[in-house]
């Protein structure tokens, strides 16, 4: 590897450019384009037919864009026959405007022109390559002479607007605009508006290309800046934005861009496009959501979005993806999902609305994902707060601490020696075989109590399944669970355990029409603990099968 060999190919403004370093954030939504219809389609290994792309056209609206470009119709058949579809059957809200690329050449904006014949609302988004490569590499031309390829490239389209049934606004590209000197970047555009002729009812858009990312992200905010101040007829052009991720720094770039002045974004779902993609729209609104800015997208249904995706464009969401990923909210680690499953009561206790929860940057609800399933996972490396948390807000289940980690350590046990995920049920699963499926080789048959003042007398019935014997024994206690510990230390002779652990809770979530929940951790003198757990509708009798669960556990491992 050879450094020396590359340079920067980018160049600074001629003035300072950095009012944008005071800005804190972005305040409100750009004006958002969809290129998936071109620019993420001509990326494909295999583009989509006309059936995908009407199903991505919806998708795209059902979403909230507004602008979508829809092809180069100039390019190929299928593009020319989609845009055409759209325009015959009345597919175009009244709210929506489509665009279409032409590069600056006269049969191919005329070729264009005959695609939108008819269009409730077009953008005519023309372009030429404008940069210092380009010019000397491509084109082998002077500025002059690129400059007048733009002039009359927007004298054609204007002329024909004026000329062709249907409404039509106008977009200018100085394609590499990153590799392109700002001052003669700000020269070319302001010729191609001087013909234009923006105004309060003419309304252009001058798109500012990162064709290839050359630069670290403050720099293109810079160059932005310099055009946001410098342009010609600045109250009626929009300034647009449309970076690739060459350095991987698209979604940096646009954020910077949109603090130095640009009002509208040009993008992909999922950053679909040419090398190593366009900007990430989701990624973009997505962070706009979580500094509590409405992007005026609807993601709320984020599974359906990557489906859509998925099918139509036969290319994959990384697990990993910002936002959209299957694992980019979930917790594995158990620092990790104690922190969570903390945050969640703290939120709940606290009746917040505020998102503030460890971890996880924006309420997963949100997209339509779930805690059980999106959030704690569970694996080798998980915790109890996150095996608890799952059992809880899945079935209602709230351990005591202690119990918690004796669960977790089951858990992780399973994980690792199968060598896969748990999912919830399957923790659900465990608990149960653990803490409830235990009545041997001491079963409990029938139990009776007697209150008399501070003391309870109890009849408790026992069957020892080894011997297929049983037995009632009569015992007080200074309660109920006393009792019963009572009467099973004189039926096993077992004296030496002491009832450490005991907790009760109504029970809402379970679905089996128990009401009450009881856990029990007994003690024993080499200082382990033994763990039962029962429900019923009798929170007395459950604690006292309970009880007897954790006696019979105390062999089990």
């Amino acid at each position: 590897m050879d450094a020396s060999k590359y340079s920067a190919g980018y160049y600074m403004p001629p003035e300072a450019c950095f009012d944008w370093t005071r800005r804190e954030k972005i305040e409100k939504a750009p004006v958002w384009c969809s290129v998936d219809m071109r620019d993420g389609n001509q990326s494909l290994v295999i583009p989509m037919s006309l059936q995908e792309k009407l199903e991505f056209y919806k998708t795209l609206l059902k979403v909230g864009f507004k602008e979508i470009e829809v092809g180069f119709p100039a390019a190929s058949e299928t593009e020319y026959e989609f845009l055409r579809t759209l325009i015959e059957n009345d597919m175009i809200p009244s709210d929506v405007s489509v665009q279409v690329l032409t590069q600056c050449r006269e049969h191919i904006i005329r070729k264009t022109f005959e695609a939108c014949k008819g269009a409730p609302s077009a953008i005519i988004h023309f372009y030429n390559s404008v940069s210092v490569a380009q010019r000397e590499q491509v084109f082998k031309k002077s500025k002059d002479e690129i400059k007048q390829i733009a002039i009359d490239g927007a004298k054609l389209v204007k002329k024909l607007a004026s000329e062709y049934e249907g409404n039509f606004r106008f977009e200018y590209s100085p394609e590499s605009f990153t590799g392109t000197e700002p001052e003669y970047a700000l020269e070319v555009c302001n010729a191609v508006l001087d013909i234009l002729e923006p105004s309060e009812t003419n309304n252009v858009i001058i798109n500012l290309p990162v064709t290839v990312e050359m630069s670290l992200p403050h720099v293109y905010a810079s160059q932005v800046e310099y055009m946001h101040k410098n342009l010609k007829y600045r109250e009626h052009v929009t300034i647009s934005l449309h970076p690739h991720n060459d350095r991987g720094t698209g979604v940096a770039d646009t954020e910077l861009a949109l603090l130095a002045g640009a009002d509208r974004v040009e993008g992909t779902l999922f950053g679909n496009g040419e090398r190593t993609g366009n900007v990430d729209v989701i990624t973009l609104a997505m962070n706009m959501y979580s500094h509590g800015v409405d992007p005026k997208l609807d993601f709320s249904d984020m599974n359906s979005l990557v489906e859509v995706y998925e099918r139509c464009t036969r290319m994959h969401v990384y697990e990993r993806s910002p936002y959209a990923g299957a694992l980019v909210f979930a917790a594995f680690s158990g620092s990790h999902q104690d922190a969570i499953a903390k945050g969640m009561h703290w939120r709940e206790d606290h009746d917040l609305h505020r998102w503030t929860v460890p971890y996880i940057p924006i309420d997963p609800k949100d997209i339509g994902r779930t805690y059980d399933a999106d959030v704690i996972r569970v694996n080798s490396q998980s915790g109890k707060g996150g095996i608890a948390y799952l059992l809880e807000q899945t079935y209602g289940y709230v351990l005591p601490a202690a119990m918690r980690e004796h669960l977790s350590y089951l858990c992780k046990g399973v994980s690792d020696h199968e060598h896969r995920e748990l999912k919830v049920s399957d923790v659900l699963d465990i608990f149960k075989k653990e803490y409830f499926d235990c009545s041997s080789p001491i079963s409990l048959v029938d139990v009776q109590f007697t209150q008399h003042g501070e003391e309870v007398e109890a009849d408790v019935t026992f069957r020892d399944e080894r011997e297929n014997d049983h037995g009632t024994i009569h015992t007080i206690g200074n309660g109920s669970l006393d009792a019963v510990s009572n009467a099973l230390k004189v039926f096993t002779g077992e004296k030496d355990f002491h009832l450490a652990v005991y907790s009760e809770h109504s029970l809402q979530n379970s679905g089996s029409g128990s009401t009450a929940a009881a856990y029990i951790g007994l003690e024993w003198p080499d200082g382990s603990k033994s763990w039962g757990a029962d429900t019923n509708n009798d929170i007395i009798r459950a604690g006292a099968e309970a009880l007897v669960c954790a006696f019979n556990n105390r062999n089990k491992h």
